[in-house]
């Protein structure tokens, strides 16, 4: 993927912290014997990583939301961390949306089925930090993730991304679409369908705002994506069934406005299956992002928390991201030191031309825009 953004790398303090030796570094673990998991913004103020996985092992769990297993290689990240460290997983609400996330939060607050770790489109995470529900830490990898994809303090952090796709099962439909023009045409009368409702979810919210950029919008400028969408439904073409594999699989959604790493998922998923799924990022659209990783202020189980940001960022976690076709955001960092699989690489979705993405303050604006016009709009 070609990218716009500037990376600065500075040296890895904390693990710098922890490498050093005599009385600095004896006086150092003392203090972090005195610090609690939930107090911890880096492994270092735990005594370093042993001491991480010591606490983690010890609190023995490890509460996830809303991550299914064929989102971006969730199944296979869950289950390899699992092993590695004997930590046992609580999954809820596999498919459930941002949305549902960050009410999980605020709903189960002090409980211990409450969420330790979230995984959110950027318009949530942004809102959460601003709302103070997650917890500031810096991963090892800190340094590796570029300033304007990380909250400065920690509190959120980009993980993977991807473009907005169109997805196709060819068997079903002659002439598969290639851009957001495309989708209006006759043929494809009650065959597009987005993943979820865009005021709620961050991948059908990425579908409106590339719709956006397809029709005169821009970044600070969501209504054409709108008013797009209206179009669509207008002309018969927009499916209000939300996108899912199953729907995939039994043939209800032939069209599916999504992730290009999920889309791209989907072709390997049902291959075996009689489906020829297709990909395709639209030419009039191009829209890529990133979610978040972020742990929750109140998690129950704080150091397994921790522990698994430290996975997710590892090169191990990296590239499991990677074999699900999402760009991991240490990718550009992996790929000059090698560590990035080169296999993997090669299979990602291709796209052509520089990259921009959304500031926050962007974010934010459009999702208000979106929030207050969506449902008229769609109903109307």
């Amino acid at each position: 993927m070609k990218r716009v953004l500037v990376v600065s790398v500075a040296a890895m303090v904390a693990v710098a912290g922890l490498a050093g030796c005599g009385s600095s570094s004896k006086a150092k673990e003392k203090a972090a014997a005195t610090t609690s998991a939930a107090e911890a913004k880096s492994a270092a103020d735990l005594g370093g990583m042993d001491a991480l996985i010591a606490a983690a092992k010890k609190e023995g769990q490890l509460n996830v939301i809303t991550l299914p297993h064929d989102w971006a290689n969730y199944g296979e990240i869950l289950k390899a961390f699992s092993d590695k460290y004997g930590i046992k997983l609580d999954e809820a609400n596999p498919d459930g949306s941002s949305s549902d996330e960050i009410n999980a939060v605020k709903s189960l607050k002090g409980q211990d089925r409450a969420p330790d770790v979230l995984d959110l489109g950027s318009a949530f995470a942004l809102s959460g930090a601003k709302e103070d529900l997650f917890a500031p830490y810096k991963v090892a990898k800190w340094d590796e993730i570029p300033a304007n994809q990380k909250d400065a303090d920690g509190k959120a952090y980009n993980d993977y991304g991807g473009f907005v796709s169109i997805g196709c099962d060819a068997k079903k439909i002659a002439v598969c679409p290639t851009s957001f023009a495309d989708l209006l045409k006759p043929e494809y009368k009650g065959k597009v369908a987005l993943n979820g409702n865009p005021t709620k979810s961050g991948s059908a919210f990425a579908g409106v705002y590339a719709a956006a950029l397809a029709n005169g919008g821009s970044f600070d400028n969501i209504q054409p994506g709108i008013d797009w969408f209206a179009k669509l439904k207008q002309a018969g073409n927009f499916l209000p069934v939300e996108s899912t594999p199953a729907t995939i699989e039994k043939g209800e959604t032939p069209i599916s406005i999504d992730w290009d790493y999920l889309n791209a998922g989907y072709a390997d998923k049902f291959k075996d299956k009689g489906i020829d799924w297709k990909v395709a990022v639209p030419s009039d659209g191009k829209y890529a992002n990133y979610y978040n990783q972020a742990i929750s202020k109140s998690a129950p189980h704080p150091a397994a928390a921790r522990l698994w940001e430290e996975f997710l960022y590892s090169d191990e976690g990296q590239n499991l991201w990677l074999k699900g076709y999402a760009r991991p955001v240490r990718l550009p960092k992996m790929t000059a030191a090698n560590t990035a699989k080169a296999d993997l690489v090669a299979k990602l979705p291709k796209v052509e031309g520089d990259v921009k993405f959304p500031t926050p303050d962007q974010i934010t604006a459009v999702k208000k825009v979106l929030a207050d016009n969506w449902a008229k709009a769609i109903t109307s």
